[in-house]
């Protein structure tokens, strides 16, 4: 018997090594910041790009560079500002998305300063020209934003209207801002495009979905290496938690074949918030190719509830 209980500990310290020693890999490929095979993003604009107008007018046009420090851990921060084409109190914030950047938001920042909007494009924490080496899957995120607002109002005056805008990490972001209490009077509405329910939820989708691997214990082990390294726990980062919390209006779009954040997501996303909503969901369109699936129809869906609620 003593030589079975010896033989089951030894089984279960290996079992436990070997967790570890997955999750410290999984957390390596899924927080710390560095190129990432599964991610592909050369940035160039090709001649068929159906939104390469707006890309190239994002190149060319004038930006202003703001930087701050983030709200935790003294990051420097830096964002792109374009202020609108004509005097404007309305100014939309953009949240990119996992491993994009500043420089990569031309098509929704040309389309909202056609819109008549200013526009504010940082870059996250651990992405772009911003400081930081573990990535914060918008949960971190959430209170620089708020910091990039509150410099907004600052810099710009107490009168504006915000909008709050993201794509995939962008679009979960949004939705983990909307539940702050502290979040500035002046944001007058939410749109997020393809984010997901949770990071816990979309960790556990990619585990199996490129790994072939269950939630337990792989996803626990790295949501637990993530609170002692990063400071959040996957299951705290949560958008549908934060929406519960939400009453201001909010557009939710999603891609009807996406396949990197299901679409089925957007159903429980939309059916958690408080406020006004809507749903827009783009029959053909993939992940985060909803924009540039349909131009026309999405900046007519976007304008008209913007008319209604800004």
């Amino acid at each position: 018997m003593k030589k079975f209980w010896k033989w089951l500990l030894v089984v279960l310290a290996v079992l436990l090594v070997v967790d570890l020693g997955a999750g410290m890999y999984f957390f390596h490929v899924a927080e710390v910041r560095g190129t990432k095979s599964f991610i592909k993003n050369d940035g160039k604009i090709t001649k068929n790009d159906p939104l390469r107008t707006q890309k190239l007018w994002y190149q060319r046009v004038k930006k202003e560079k703001w930087t701050m420090k983030s709200a935790s851990g003294n990051l420097k921060l830096e964002a792109y500002y374009i202020p609108a084409a004509h005097p404007t109190n309305k100014t939309v914030i953009l949240a990119h998305g996992f491993l994009q950047n500043k420089d990569g938001e031309g098509a929704p920042a040309a389309m909202f300063h056609d819109l008549g909007y200013n526009v504010l494009a940082p870059d996250d924490r651990a992405h772009g020209n911003s400081e930081g080496k573990l990535i914060g899957y918008g949960w971190l995120d959430r209170r620089d934003y708020i910091k990039w607002m509150n410099k907004l109002l600052r810099e710009k005056g107490e009168h504006q209207k915000l909008v709050m805008y993201g794509v995939s990490m962008g679009g979960a972001t949004t939705m983990m801002i909307s539940g702050e209490p502290d979040v500035p009077h002046q944001v007058k509405a939410y749109i997020e495009d393809c984010g997901y329910t949770s990071v816990e939820d979309e960790i556990t989708y990619q585990a199996k979905s490129m790994y072939h691997l269950p939630k337990w214990p792989l996803v626990p082990t790295v949501s637990l290496i993530s609170k002692v390294r990063a400071g959040y726990s996957y299951g705290e980062a949560s958008a549908m938690k934060q929406l519960a919390k939400n009453h201001q209006p909010m557009m939710f779009i999603h891609g009807g074949k996406d396949d990197f954040v299901p679409t089925k997501m957007i159903d429980q996303l939309y059916a958690a918030t408080k406020g006004p909503k809507e749903k827009y969901v783009v029959k053909d369109a993939g992940h985060a190719k909803a924009m540039q699936t349909d131009y026309q129809q999405y900046r007519d869906r976007v304008k008209q509830f913007l008319e209604k609620n800004v």
